[in-house]
C-alpha cells in the first residue's frame, strides 16, 4: 500500500473490500482511528494509564512563583530524617541520609527559593552546617540562623533566613500533666523575630509536635497537649501586641480538625488562622504515608488576623516538584506576604 496521501489510503479502505489483505488493512486503520481518538480526547482506557502520582503530575506543573520586590517567602519543610539514623536494620544509628534523597530535598528548596526556611527533622549541628553550606552552594544563602537542639535527637528545629533575626527564644521548658507524669514538649517551640526592611518585621514560631507513633500516656492526647503549650505562647504575644504580625507554621502531625489543631489556633477564642496552600491542581496534602497508601495534610503556616491580611493567595502553595517524594515523605508549603504592618481585623 503507498503511504504517499492520507487521502488516497482512506479512499483505498472505504471501498467494499474485495480481499482478506483489504479486511485486514481495514480492521488495523479502525484500530489506529480509535487510538488516536483516544489520544486527541483524552478518552484513554483505564488499563493503559499510568498510575497517577504527585511526581508525574508535577514534572507538568508551571514554575513557583516569586515574591514581587514588596513581598517575601515563608516555608516549612519537614526534611525527613536528615541526620543520623538506623536505616539498615543493624540496631545502630550511623547511617546518614542517602544521597539520593538529600540532593532531591536540595532540588525542590533550589526551585522554590523561600526567603524564609523553618526545617524539622534535621540532625545534629554538622548535618545542619552541610545542609547551609549545600544551600548556598546552589544559590541559597542563609547568612542568618537558628537551631534548636535537644540533647542526642536526630529530629531537630531549624529556622534559615535571609532577613536578620533579631531576637529568638527557644522553649525547651514547656511541660504539662498525664495523670501523675510531667512530660516536657518532646522537641520544643523555636520563636524568633525578623526585620525583612527597615520598617517591618515579623514574629515566626516553628514546632513539630508529637507525631503518631505509640505511647503508653496516649500519643493523640500528648500531641494536643502540645498544642495548647504552643498556643499559650501565641496568646501572650497576642496580648502583648494585638496588632502582631505573627506565623506559626510546622509539622503539627495532625488533621485540620482535630483537637490538636483546635487547641494550636485557639480552642475558645481563635487567634490563628489556616491559610491552606493547594498546589496548582487544587490538592492541599503535605504527607504521604506508603505504608498506609494514603495521603494526609498535617504541615501548616497559621497566620494572626494581623498577618491575614498580608496573606498574597496566588502565591500561597504546596510545592508540587518531580522530586518531592524522593526527597522526603512530606512537601513543603509557602505562603507569600506583603510587607506592610496591617492592624488585626477579627473575621
Amino acid at each position: 500500500m503507498a503511504w504517499t496521501s492520507a487521502t488516497r489510503m482512506w479512499r483505498s479502505v472505504l471501498k467494499k473490500p474485495t480481499s482478506a489483505k483489504q479486511l485486514l488493512r481495514l480492521s488495523l486503520l479502525r484500530w489506529a482511528g480509535v487510538a488516536c481518538a483516544a489520544v486527541l480526547f483524552g478518552c484513554v482506557p483505564l488499563a493503559c494509564r499510568p498510575r497517577s502520582s504527585p511526581v508525574m503530575a508535577a514534572s507538568a506543573g508551571p514554575t513557583i512563583p516569586r515574591p514581587a520586590a514588596d513581598e517575601f517567602s515563608v516555608m516549612t519543610y519537614n526534611l525527613r530524617l536528615y541526620g543520623y539514623e538506623d536505616r539498615d536494620g543493624d540496631g545502630q544509628a550511623k547511617n546518614p541520609k542517602p544521597d539520593d534523597e538529600r540532593l532531591a530535598v536540595l532540588d525542590v528548596l533550589a526551585a522554590a527559593r523561600p526567603d524564609v526556611l523553618a526545617v524539622q527533622e534535621m540532625g545534629n549541628h554538622d548535618f545542619f552546617d552541610g545542609f547551609r553550606s549545600e544551600l548556598k552552594a546552589r544559590g541559597l544563602d542563609y547568612p542568618h540562623a537558628v537551631y534548636l537542639h535537644r540533647g542526642q535527637h536526630q529530629a531537630n528545629l531549624a529556622l534559615l533566613s535571609r532577613f536578620p533575626i533579631t531576637s529568638q527564644t527557644l522553649h525547651t521548658n514547656d511541660q504539662y500533666s498525664m495523670g501523675s507524669a510531667k512530660l516536657k514538649v518532646l522537641r520544643g517551640f523555636l520563636d524568633a523575630t525578623i526585620q525583612v526592611t527597615p520598617t517591618y518585621s515579623f514574629r515566626i514560631m516553628v514546632a513539630h509536635l508529637k507525631s503518631k507513633v505509640f505511647n503508653k500516656f496516649g500519643q493523640t492526647e500528648m500531641r494536643r497537649n502540645e498544642a495548647r503549650l504552643l498556643n499559650n505562647h501565641v496568646r501572650a504575644a497576642l496580648k502583648e501586641n494585638p496588632d502582631l504580625q505573627l506565623v506559626v507554621l510546622g509539622d503539627l502531625n495532625d488533621a485540620p480538625e482535630s483537637a490538636a489543631l483546635h487547641e494550636a489556633k485557639g480552642e475558645r477564642t481563635r487567634c490563628l488562622e489556616d491559610v491552606r496552600p493547594a498546589d496548582p491542581l487544587g490538592d492541599v496534602w503535605t504527607y504521604y504515608s506508603a505504608l498506609l497508601d494514603q495521603y494526609e495534610r498535617i504541615d501548616y503556616i497559621l497566620v494572626s488576623h494581623a498577618m491575614q491580611a498580608n496573606v498574597v493567595r496566588e502565591k500561597t502553595l504546596a510545592v508540587r516538584h518531580p522530586q518531592t517524594l524522593q526527597g522526603s515523605d512530606h512537601r513543603p508549603v509557602m505562603a507569600v506576604f506583603k510587607t506592610r504592618n496591617s492592624a488585626a481585623t477579627k473575621p
